[in-house]
């Protein structure tokens, strides 16, 4: 049997991912060590909670006693836990260098002192490229992160495949581009314009709405990490996108038409500070692999809606945030 460590596991991703994992593979063994921040979400795996194949351990990826107490008999380990909102770190970086960063090295020292893990999946985000004015990002493109979000992350990132060049711990990294679907915390693009809808409240959008970003449904991104961790190549780097993109303003668009809504209902608000206009990943490399998306963006959106209409009860308790538009 397969024991797996996830970190960040009741996050939109790792739940996700774990939920999937389940499903689909009997033989297997979850330990979930997850922190509870805001965006921790114990509801979203309530479901599996009882599963003889899960555990769940609250405890922080920077308690290092706690980190090396789990690593023992695990196979592998897929590394999720991170501050991931950029509004968040653009009013304070200390959480995102302290989990992000410090966070990262705690796993990986962790990790090469249990000297028995077969995989180490540090999960990563196309931010570290920094914007894309055109083209695509290959894996090998230089890091421009604009963001503290993006810099720490940039950071742990560089740092774990250090591991691998140093200490040939099997480390491999993925980027994804911009993930949407069941679970995601109503702060981020889509779940924050569908709830705000769904409370018959104007929806908040940056600037003119001119961003641009290549969506891709989390459950793409899940079947993308499994791939990788069966037949990817140990100290390599994967971009994972759909090949879709389009910008925010389209996307709110095709949000409000779903609610037979019109234009009106777009509050356009004060652009963050250095707001990447573009993202675009080139994903050759995984689709070698054998990966492909499954169902077109605007089935999945709308399969995203219709989860937040019919789960009120568990996005509603998360609005208060000041980070939400009241």
């Amino acid at each position: 049997m397969k024991r797996i460590l996830v970190t960040g596991g009741c996050g939109f991703i790792g739940s996700n991912f774990i939920r999937y994992k389940l499903a689909h593979d009997s033989d297997c063994h979850i330990t979930n060590l997850d922190a509870l921040t805001y965006a921790g979400n114990p509801e979203n795996l309530r479901d599996v909670e009882r599963s003889s194949s899960y555990k769940f351990v609250h405890g922080n990826i920077c308690d290092q006693r706690l980190v090396r107490s789990l690593m023992v008999d695990i196979d592998g380990i897929v590394h999720f836990a991170a501050e991931t909102h950029v509004d968040r770190s653009i009013d304070s970086a200390d959480d995102f260098i302290r989990t992000n960063v410090i966070g990262t090295q705690t796993l990986l020292d962790a990790a090469l002192n249990a000297g028995r893990i077969d995989h180490f999946i540090y999960f990563s985000t196309d931010e570290v490229y920094g914007p894309a004015e055109r083209g695509a990002f290959p894996e090998d493109a230089p890091a421009k992160p604009t963001s503290p979000y993006a810099a720490s992350k940039a950071s742990a990132d560089l740092l774990a495949l250090s591991y691998y060049k140093t200490h040939k711990l099997p480390v491999t990294t993925m980027r994804a581009s911009n993930g949407y679907g069941p679970y995601q915390y109503p702060e981020k693009l889509i779940p924050l314009f569908v709830t705000n809808l769904v409370e018959k409240k104007k929806i908040p959008l940056y600037s003119h709405g001119e961003n641009v970003r290549e969506w891709i449904y989390v459950e793409d991104i899940v079947r993308a990490i499994l791939l990788v961790m069966e037949r990817g190549k140990i100290g390599e780097v994967y971009n994972v996108g759909s090949d879709f993109e389009t910008s925010n303003l389209k996307v709110a668009k095709m949000i409000l038409t779903a609610f037979g809504l019109d234009e009106s209902w777009i509050s356009y608000v004060k652009d963050r500070p250095a707001h990447d206009i573009r993202y675009r990943l080139d994903s050759g490399k995984i689709a070698l692999l054998g990966f492909k998306v499954s169902g077109s963006f605007e089935r999945k959106l709308q399969d995203t809606i219709e989860w937040y209409q019919k789960n009120e009860a568990w996005w509603k308790p998360l609005k208060n945030n000041r980070y939400t538009v009241k």
